[in-house]
Formats: structure tokens, sequence, C-alpha cells
């Protein structure tokens, strides 16, 4: 197609491990029997199409293959197996200062990084005050990159690869470092780069970042791709990797309880008023995990994301206005009460209570547990039923969010997901006055008339 700026295809890149060096030497010559080395495969049969204009992030926990998918899309590394095709000029920041000669000065690699990347002395002649200007670091453009600061090798570097009009920029990792000024400087070039239909791709472990400038997400572990999507979609899976509870979809698994019957239950458990399950419900509950909100006064998510070790199971849970009414509209200004009630299925040390409000993009907005706001740090035993209410004025601006909870833990200083929700509910602010950004200040203002 002629719309897409990279194709990889079916790439894996494989490295062989050796002990100690004189293995390597033993195999290069055929010294002895057998082979001196491990196969270590980094990239597990890659597939990946990025169209001209996208911005597309790439994430993944470390080691899962990120930076080396990019060194082979930019010809760093060849891969061991399949192709990669691009169509444009890229410009890479893979590491900090990478191809720049530590012994030239700042100006000198400005000239050899433009040449490497294809551009003429007078096309860099051209752009070379808007990338002193944009790195603004100074007399120290003069001296060798090697008495540079790591601050001010990543801003000449960054300036470098933004400011010479690249067709495809790669990033990776490199805006961890530097003020928050100089952040505050690229973020806002990516939004330039994005509304004149440049191809970007953005590797980072700021999921916020992600969030908010990448059209697509791709999720790596351990070389192999686990999935792509929405920002939110991916994100929400990435934090299951990292805690140990994700496991591959299986479309065609039949669910074990039905939703019907789970929240039948509940509802049974919440007008009997007891505090302690009966050993079927107990079992239920464990088995499926949310009971879903109470009555279904309010709608909840069809397909939020739901897992844990089931430790502990969220069975209710609702969203209350400043009178007590379950809803899922609360007017901007008011009080409102997160509330779910939680059974404890094991004897657990001690059981962090959470809530996270996102906006329909998937960026955390805001959110607290009970370790934060030290509220409960106490042992609780199998059996044991809990209510949890957070109870909090309604700042946000008017508009809709995605309301996720969670129980979570520490088990020998190991973090623990007993249960989490995530996305289960709608949040709509309702407000007569927005401000900017995803808060109101609520500021006093005062204006007078001086002389």
């Amino acid at each position: 197609m002629d719309n897409i700026a990279i194709q990889v295809t079916d790439v894996e890149k494989v490295y062989k491990l050796y002990d100690k060096p004189s293995d390597r030497l033993k195999e290069a010559f055929g010294i002895g029997r057998g082979k001196h080395h491990t196969v270590h495969r980094a990239l597990k049969g890659i597939n990946l199409t990025i169209r001209q204009g996208e911005c597309v992030g790439i994430i993944g926990t470390n080691g899962s293959g990120k930076s080396t998918i990019l060194k082979i899309i930019t010809g760093v590394l060849n891969p061991s197996r399949g192709s990669v095709t691009v169509n444009g000029r890229i410009s890479a920041l893979l590491e900090l200062g990478a191809g720049f000669n530590n012994e030239y000065n700042g100006i000198e690699n400005i000239y050899l990084n433009g040449t490497m990347i294809g551009f003429t002395e007078k096309e860099i002649d051209e752009k070379l005050d808007s990338i002193l200007e944009f790195a603004d670091i100074g007399e120290y453009v003069y001296q060798p990159v090697k008495t540079y600061s790591s601050g001010m090798f990543v801003r000449l570097a960054f300036a470098v690869a933004i400011n010479i009009d690249p067709e495809i920029l790669i990033v990776d990792e490199a805006l961890s470092v530097g003020d928050v000024f100089f952040q505050a400087k690229c973020y806002h070039k990516f939004e330039e780069f994005k509304e004149m239909g440049k191809t970007i791709v953005f590797v980072s472990h700021d999921l916020s970042s992600v969030s908010k400038y990448c059209d697509r997400v791709v999720l790596l572990n351990q070389g192999t791709k686990l999935g792509e999507g929405s920002a939110k979609e991916m994100i929400d899976t990435y934090k299951q990797v990292l805690v140990g509870q994700y496991t591959p979809p299986e479309p065609d698994q039949e669910r074990l309880v039905d939703d019907e019957q789970l929240r039948s239950a509940a509802a049974g458990k919440k007008k009997d008023g007891e505090d302690k399950a009966s050993e079927d419900t107990y079992g239920e509950a464990a088995e499926r995990g949310s009971a879903g909100p109470s009555a279904g006064r309010i709608a909840e998510n069809p397909e939020l994301l739901e897992y844990g070790s089931k430790k502990a199971v969220i069975t209710e849970y609702e969203i209350r206005d400043n009178k007590g009414t379950v809803t899922s509209a609360i007017l901007k200004g008011s009080k409102f009460t997160i509330h779910m009630r939680v059974q404890m299925m094991e004897e657990i040390h001690a059981p962090i209570f959470a809530f996270t409000i996102k906006n329909v993009r998937g960026t955390e907005i805001t959110g607290t547990n009970t370790m934060f706001e030290k509220a409960f740090l106490e042992p609780v035993k199998a059996g044991e039923v809990y209510a949890v209410d957070f109870t909090q004025e309604m700042n946000l601006q008017g508009g809709d969010y995605l309301l996720s909870l969670g129980v979570t833990g520490y088990e020998e200083d190991d973090f623990t997901v007993y249960h989490r929700l995530y996305d289960v509910l709608n949040l709509t602010v309702i407000s007569d006055k927005n401000t900017v950004g995803f808060y109101d200040m609520n500021s006093e203002i005062k204006v007078q008339k001086t002389e």
C-alpha cells in the first residue's frame, strides 16, 4: 500500500550467548565438540505495519525487545530472519548521543549526524540556527561532547533529530532526561509533527505520554507481540503483565459462571444484610469476581478488564451522590462517594483498597488508596467482608470518565493483585463551568482598578 511508512514482516532476532570469550573462539575455530553457546531469541516473528502520519507507541517490560525492533527498523541491526521495509527518511533517537563522536564538539556532531542521515552541508547550514536554538546549550556547543552532562547530550541529540525535517521520527526513551521545560518543548514539537502528518514511533515507560500522543500502541513481552490496539486497551493489558496476571485470551472458552447468576448472588447477599457470605456464594465470588453494581441501578462496562489472584474479591461497587443516591452522574463541585464491598477469601496481612479515574483515552487523571491515605493498614481473615467508601469533592472538568477499582497488597515485599476491575463504571461529570486542563482549581479572583 502507498500509505505504509514501515512494514515489519516475520522479524526474528537471535543472539548467541557465550559464558566466556574463549568459548566464542573455540566455536569460531571448530575446537572441541558440540556448541559452546546458548541461543537467546530477542524477537520472535514480529509483524507490524505503521502507516504514514501515525504516532505508534511500543511498550513492554525491560528485555521485551522494544529497542531491538527499533534498531532493526533503523538499520542499526540486521534481523536474523524476516524483512523490514521503510518508506521515508528516518531520524532516530535510540540512545543518548547515538552516532555522536565524543571527541568532536557540538557543531561538528551536528554536521556529522546530518550527513549520516543524508543531508548536504548546505542543507545543514540552513537548519543550523534552528537546531542551536532548540538545543539551547549556549557556548558549550563549541566544546567536545565528552564534556557534556547527560542533559546537554540529549538536548543536542534531540535538537538534531527533530529539526532536520525527517519523514519518520523514532524515539526510544530519549525524553526521560532533561528538565521539565525541555520536555515540554519536545512534546510540543511532537504535536507539531503530528499536525504535519509525520510518522512517529515512540517507545517509553511514561504511560501517560503514550496514552496522550499515540494513535495506536503495540505491546511486546519477551520478544513476542502480545497485541496491538488503542492506548487504553494495551496499557491495561501491560499492567497485567507487570504483576504477572496476564493470561492469553481464549475466545472460545465459556465463562464458568454467567454474569446474571453472579448478580443474583450479590443481590441476595445485600438483601440479607449479612457481613458473612454463605459457602455457595463465597465460591461463586471467588470463581468469577465482581458482582456488579448494586441492584443494577447503574450500567457497568460489559467489556471491563478483570484479573487477580482472587484472595480478595470485589463483590459490589457503585457511585453515590451527595444525597446517597446511586448514580453515574455527579455535579461538579459536589461531594460524592465511591463504594465497594470486598469479600476476603483468605487471610491477608494488609489489603490495600484503591480507585482510579481515567479519561476516555486511558490517561490516569486521579485516584488514591488506603495505603496512601493511611486509612486502613490491618490484617484481615478469611470470610470477613469490608465496605469501603471513598468520599471526596468532584473538581474534575465536565465530561465522561472511567472508574477502576482494585484490591492489592504486599506478600513478602512482592506486590500482589488480589482483584482488579479496570474501567468498570462510567462516571459523568455535569458542569456549567469548565476551566483549562483536567480539574478545576476553584480560583478566587479579585480584580481592582488602581491609580
